[in-house]
């Protein structure tokens, strides 16, 4: 496995699990810590993952991110998000759905360590 597949592995899984430590990387993927922590930092510039100091802590990525998925734009979600009053019925259920399926995720505080 490369260093870019395992990377993108990582991804996939944190999708998934949403939570993971450094160690159980290291030992899934049978690499070092150390890399797993390069991975990381890699990965960060790109993906919405950050890292949680002390007990409990480990690696997560944003809440409601998936890998691949299209997101509104800040303007579309907006747009359609004035749309909503205008709108009644089966429109309004189509509406809130695209909002929901293809609205940007919640934004939490990525805290880099």
């Amino acid at each position: 496995m490369t260093a870019n597949e395992r990377r993108l592995a990582i991804i996939e899984l944190l999708c998934v699990r949403k939570f993971e430590t450094r160690a159980n990387l290291a030992f899934e993927f049978g690499v070092s810590k150390r890399t797993i922590e390069y991975d990381i930092e890699c990965l960060s510039v790109d993906y919405p993952i950050y890292t949680v100091p002390g007990k409990g802590g480990g690696i997560r990525i944003m809440d409601g991110y998936r890998n691949g998925k299209k997101y509104l734009s800040e303007e579309q979600a907006q747009f359609l998000s004035g749309l909503m009053s205008t709108l009644s019925g089966d429109k309004r259920t189509i509406a809130e759905s695209i909002l929901k399926d293809f609205g940007m995720p919640a934004k939490n505080g990525r805290d880099k360590h």
